[in-house]
Formats: structure tokens, C-alpha cells, sequence
């Protein structure tokens, strides 16, 4: 029997350590990681909620990619045609029908119907409504918005009004009151041309839709929708609203500061905004309400906007992706997100949250959010709606008659919706 020298026994002695604590290492389960792509200041925000996920679950770790909003979708597209897309990511609601029809993202009611977490009938009905694609749910709301009115209380006491409009009539009124007092370089209301989010809000204070047929073609020429363009026009062709972009606004605080606009129309980012730029002195002069509708309050409808939370389907990690939507949709955790970002959660137990029911400016949107409507849930929704604008604008410059604006929309529409009509002739869409 050969000895085994000293020299070659250490050797084999390392080597065995070296296997046995190998095996250990294989042994324990390492955690899977999960991609998470989040946009804009979301994208920040998430980076922190997700800690406290991580610490729950040891298990698993969420990687945050943080993507800027202009490039967002066009990262989406490229990384499905690449077959490189995330567990789970943000997603704004009107890109859900697209993303539902290329089969990318998975549908939620397996998850959901299990989950004690996510309760459907807690989330404001036209926001979950938006996430919903041929009777399939695809996203979990994360965050809402809609369009109401921003308006300054002391130009309309100015004026001879004690409350905000109640009815587009009242509106009206009120506009051409603070018109007739106004300074040079002064307005009523600020409706920047380039956003098409304003006239959509209008058609949606009614019944119906601007598409029919079940979204196969535009419905622009419809009553409804000439009564809300008519309106819309009324704010430029009478002088209530400078014919603008955004673009041509150096800051809306400090505008609306100044005393150049008494209303204003946007979403509820804008309530941070101004309470961040607008100097003490007129903090107290400033308030929100909703979108009235033509004959009166019954409308505060407006449109059911914000972002969801989706899963893709090529996800192998599914089920601890939905661990994540659900940990985010937690009310106390949708409470810290408010807090961080100022985005108004998407379910009404959030709502009960002190940082949220103490807020003054909030509450006209909870009252608006009942009521939201989601828009047209097909992939082609912003481009048409941006075709709308672009003929609104030509309208507002006194281009085109209300007739001969809404026939134009209805044929870019109609072109526009050509190839979902064939889809949809030849079975290739539900």
C-alpha cells in the first residue's frame, strides 16, 4: 500500500472542501429575481417600495429598471419583438389593448380570484374598467388620474361668483364675467391646442363614444360629440383661452399665479406642482372641482386615466410577479406611494389614508373618479385622438366649421381603423 505524500493529501483535502461546500451553496435555494420596468418619477419610487417586498419575502429580488416616459413605449415594443420583456412593469392604461393584442401580457383572473389583496370591487369601476379587454382583465390599477378644473376662487369672487361652474352654461358665463374685467394679456382659461385630453373629457361628460360599431369606425359626427366640440371651440372662437401650445408656457404656477388664467384643466400631478411654485400669497386662492357636465353636475364624468401593473407572458416567475402587484396594491403601501410621487391610488380603502383625506385639492378628484370613464380600449386609441386634435386645433384657428371638423375625424379614423376591421373580419382580434 502506497503512502500518499504530505503535499498531494493537502491537495485533496482542499478539493473535498471545495465540493462539500459547493454542494451547500446548491443547496440553498438562491432567490429569484425578478424585472421590474417602472417609468419616470414611479420608476424612483418603486426602487424604495420594493425594500420593504424584499425584506418580506427573502426569496425574491425585485431589479427596478427606471424608464423615461418618452421612450417607454417604444422600449416595450422592441424588447416584446426581442423576446426580452420583464416579469412585471408599469404600463399606461390606453397601451394595455395593444400589448392585450400582440398577447404579450398575461390575463390577471387566475391571480385575482385568489388574491384576498386585490378585491376588484374597491377600485373606482371606469379605472379597473380601463384594464379590461374582451372580458379579460390584463393590469391591476397603480395609479389614477382625470382631467378636472384648477381654478383661482379670488378672480371668480372678483367676478361675481361664489362657487366653481356647475354647468357648461354656467361656465360660459363665469369666462366671459372674468373676460370682461380681464387685464391685457390676461384670460379666462388655459386649454393648451397640442392636449387632447380636454375635448376627450368633454365627449366623455356624455353618453356615448366618438368610435361606434364596436370601434370599427369614428363617431365624431355624432350629436354628443359636436355638442362637446362646439363647447371646446367657444373657449377660443369668444376669446376665453389664448390659442397656445404648451410649449409656449414657461411655467403654468407661475401663470396661474400671476393672475393670467382663472382655470385651468389638468390632472392631479399639477396639485403638487402648485403648491411647490406658487408663492405663499396665493396658496389660499387656489382650488380644484370637478368637470361639469353640459346640463349640470350630473356629468363629472371625464376620463379614467393613470398606469397599471402588468405581468408578461414571458415571465417564468409569474406567480411571484403577482406577489409583487399585490404587495404594491396594499393600501398602506399605495399610502407611502402617494406620498412620494403625489399620484392618487386607484382603490377607495386607500382613499380612507390621512395623507390622502386630509388633502382639499384631492378631494375633487375622488368625487370625479366615481364617475371616470375609461376611453376606447383598442391599440389605435392615441393616435386617433391625437388625429382629433390636430383638426380641433385647425378649428380653433377658424379653419374649419364644427361639420366639416368632425367629417374630417371620422375619415383619418375610419383610415385609420381600416386594418383592426380587417383583424377582426378575419378572426385575428376577439
Amino acid at each position: 500500500m502506497h503512502r500518499i505524500a504530505p503535499r498531494v493529501a493537502s491537495l485533496l483535502l482542499l478539493a473535498l472542501a471545495g465540493l462539500l461546500g459547493g454542494c451547500g451553496t446548491s443547496a440553498r435555494q438562491r432567490p429569484i429575481v425578478l424585472q421590474f420596468w417602472a417609468m419616470g418619477q414611479e420608476g424612483r419610487a418603486a426602487a424604495r417600495l420594493v425594500r420593504g417586498f424584499e425584506r418580506e419575502h427573502p426569496d425574491l429580488r425585485v431589479e427596478v429598471q427606471q424608464l423615461p416616459w418618452a421612450a417607454a413605449h417604444a422600449k416595450l415594443l422592441t424588447a416584446y419583438a426581442g423576446g426580452t420583456t420583464p416579469d412585471v412593469a408599469q404600463m399606461g392604461n390606453t397601451w394595455i389593448p395593444e400589448m392585450a393584442a400582440l398577447r404579450a401580457i398575461v390575463p390577471l383572473q387566475p391571480f385575482i380570484a385568489g388574491s384576498r389583496i386585490v378585491t376588484p370591487a374597491d377600485y373606482f369601476p371606469g379605472i379597473w374598467g380601463s384594464n379590461v379587454v374582451a372580458g379579460r382583465v390584463y393590469g391591476v390599477p397603480w395609479y389614477v388620474d382625470t382631467r378636472l378644473i384648477f381654478y383661482r376662487r379670488d378672480i371668480l369672487a372678483a367676478a361675481g361668483f361664489d362657487h366653481p361652474p356647475r354647468s357648461w352654461a354656467g361656465w360660459l358665463r363665469m369666462m366671459a364675467a372674468i373676460k370682461a374685467r380681464a387685464r391685457p394679456g390676461d384670460w379666462a382659461a388655459l386649454l393648451p391646442l397640442n392636449e387632447f385630453e380636454q375635448l376627450v373629457s368633454f365627449s366623455l361628460e356624455q353618453p356615448g363614444s366618438f368610435l361606434k360599431d364596436h370601434d370599427r369606425y369614428g363617431n365624431f359626427q355624432s350629436p354628443q360629440f359636436r355638442r362637446a366640440l362646439r363647447f371646446y371651440l367657444r373657449f377660443f372662437r369668444e376669446g376665453y383661452a389664448p390659442r397656445i401650445d404648451n410649449t409656449q408656457i414657461a411655467s403654468v404656477p407661475i401663470e396661474f399665479a400671476r393672475g393670467h388664467y382663472a382655470f385651468y384643466v389638468s390632472g392631479p400631478w399639477m396639485i403638487r406642482e402648485f403648491q411647490r411654485h406658487m408663492p405663499a400669497s396665493v396658496q389660499q386662492d387656489w382650488a380644484t372641482a370637478p368637470l361639469p357636465g353640459p346640463a349640470g353636475a350630473a356629468g363629472n364624468s371625464g376620463i379614467a386615466g393613470g398606469a397599471s401593473l402588468v405581468i408578461f407572458r414571458n415571465s417564468r416567475h409569474q406567480a411571484a410577479a403577482w406577489k409583487l402587484i399585490e404587495y404594491l396594491s396594499r393600501p398602506a403601501v399605495q399610502d407611502e406611494f402617494h406620498r412620494l410621487t403625489g399620484d392618487l391610488p386607484p382603490r377607495r380603502a386607500s382613499w380612507a389614508r390621512p395623507d390622502i383625506a386630509r388633502n382639499p385639492y384631492a378631494a375633487a378628484f375622488r368625487t370625479q373618479l366615481e364617475h371616470a370613464r375609461a376611453v376606447p380600449r383598442i391599440a389605435e386609441y392615441e393616435q386617433i385622438v391625437r388625429e382629433m386634435q390636430t383638426i380641433a386645433a385647425r378649428a380653433a384657428w377658424g379653419e374649419l366649421d364644427t361639420a366639416q371638423a368632425t367629417a374630417l375625424m371620422d375619415r383619418k379614423t375610419d383610415a385609420i381603423l381600416a386594418k383592426r376591421r380587417w383583424m377582426i373580419a378575419h378572426g385575428r382580434l376577439p
